[in-house]
């Protein structure tokens, strides 16, 4: 069943479901606004949000959870200098609204951290957003038996592509969310958000070894994005990984050279240069990154960006969590840094401009900058030169879990999908690799950058300060000698 194409702006729908049914109006907007700024602030907005999200997940062919919630609120944010005051309610309605304002307003006074008092506009004006994804809600596109079968299918496919599969568990995710930020220099931006995710994990077992896989992906779009062919290959990945991991090999410890595959081995950029890029920690000094503005940072020929203006993917967005349009920014340009990934209060008080990476996770948390899809731009060497390149080193295909220091840019990853290369060949498949290192000085010992950049499948989560957003990452492959 698909659901009827809205002819609503972002901004119209999001009032309709935000407001009106609340008998909110821009006057109660004002008044809050008018509350807000009876002491002296440099800034201020409401966060307003509707969510649900619906799950279901299946374990040997039988119907584990099925789980739907809903999620609505608003956010209320004072900034004065580097202090900001926060409330929120979860509920919505004018009468909350003016309440959550005047516990901010408290919360303001009692800081003692104020500057100038701002006159906020009479009346608002539409934020420009993007139009990146449908606005449709995608919860309603297939029904609960649909979803359920379409999680069968996914476990069939598991199963018939190799008997040694004894295990399958699979899941599927989809969500909603209704977004409207409010400010107070008279910007309104509403953004329509879908995202779905589908997830298979396998275990196969051959002479009494055990080995498991994973598979999935998923984006801003409804169910039907997940044709057969699709979940065929999110099946066939995950069974064919943990068949590879069967006949693997212990891995070789000491110093070598490092070729990251295309796609998900992203994952390390983003936790190892990503976070180190974000605008907060280098305010704060804290990034290995700080004040290093114009300096040589990578390897020539090395440029990382932040893209969320990408069609369709995970860590898209029509507008950030402040109302600011996502933009695709440049951090590293071959090899130089150019600049940071900023939230409108980091921003100002870097003087800089904002890049559309404010985000929360929900209307209950402040924004903070935060990634969207990062990745590396592709080089001009072909995949098969950079491994004939490589005498003695691994070729990691797929990374499992990772910590990393953002002071320090240090950080510790384990490859869940790797092989060894040897002469220029790849050999072996390898298992128990954990790669070392620095994050900054890994980005000077990128030697050769494949020309095939690939986005990953759609499964990303990031994690700071206690707030997880979906976010994408992609990466060419890429090799970094003496690692």
């Amino acid at each position: 069943m698909k659901p009827i194409e809205s002819t609503l702006s972002s901004l119209a729908l999001a009032q309709d479901t935000l407001w009106t049914p609340y008998g909110i109006h821009e006057g109660d907007i004002q008044k809050a606004f008018a509350e807000l700024f009876a002491h002296k602030l440099d800034f201020a907005d409401l966060y307003f949000q509707h969510g649900c999200i619906e799950g279901w997940s299946l374990d040997e062919g039988i119907v584990k959870s099925g789980s739907y919630s809903i999620e609505q609120g608003v956010g209320v944010r004072a900034v004065s200098g580097d202090k900001t005051a926060f409330a929120y309610s979860d509920e919505i309605g004018s009468k909350p609204v003016l309440l959550a304002a005047k516990s901010v307003r408290e919360i303001a006074a009692a800081g003692q951290s104020l500057s100038r008092k701002l006159k906020t506009r009479k009346g608002f004006q539409e934020g420009v957003g993007l139009q990146l994804y449908s606005p449709l809600n995608p919860l309603p596109s297939l029904t609960s038996t649909e979803k359920v079968d379409l999680l069968k299918r996914l476990e069939g496919f598991a199963r018939k592509r190799d008997k040694r599969v004894t295990q399958v568990q699979a899941s599927l995710v989809g969500a909603y969310d209704v977004v409207l930020v409010a400010r107070s220099d008279g910007v309104m931006a509403a953004d329509v958000r879908p995202l779905v995710r589908v997830s298979v994990s396998v275990v196969v077992e051959s002479k009494g070894k055990l080995e498991s896989g994973f598979g999935g992906g998923g984006g801003r779009y409804d169910f039907g994005y997940f044709t057969d062919e699709l979940l065929k290959y999110y099946a066939h990945t995950a069974v064919d990984n943990a068949i590879t991991n069967l006949s693997a090999k212990p891995a070789s410890a000491g110093e070598q050279t490092v070729v990251l595959g295309p796609g998900w081995p992203g994952v390390l950029l983003h936790e190892a240069i990503g976070h180190g890029l974000e605008g907060d920690f280098n305010r704060k000094g804290s990034s290995a990154f700080s004040g290093r503005i114009g300096e040589r940072v990578a390897a020539k020929g090395v440029t990382v960006v932040d893209d969320g203006t990408l069609q369709n993917r995970r860590g898209s967005l029509n507008i950030d969590d402040e109302g600011n349009p996502t933009e695709c920014t440049v951090l590293i340009e071959d090899g130089i840094l150019k600049g940071y990934m900023q939230d409108i209060t980091n921003a100002r008080l870097m003087k800089m401009k904002p890049t559309g990476n404010g985000r929360r996770e929900s209307f209950a948390h402040l924004p903070m900058p935060r990634m969207t899809n990062t990745y590396m731009l592709s080089g001009d060497k072909n995949p098969e030169e950079i491994i004939a390149s490589v005498k003695n080193g691994i070729y990691a295909v797929n990374f499992g879990g990772g910590q990393v220091d953002i002071t320090s840019g240090k950080f510790v990853f384990s490859a869940s999908l790797a092989y060894k290369i040897e002469n220029g060949k790849i050999t072996h498949p390898i298992k128990g690799g954990t790669l070392i290192g620095n994050g900054p000085d890994a980005l000077t010992k990128v030697s050769m950058i494949g020309n095939d950049m690939a986005l990953d499948d759609g499964i990303g989560v990031c994690g700071k300060e206690g707030q997880s957003v979906p976010v994408g990452v992609a990466n060419p492959p890429c090799a970094l000698m003496g690692w």
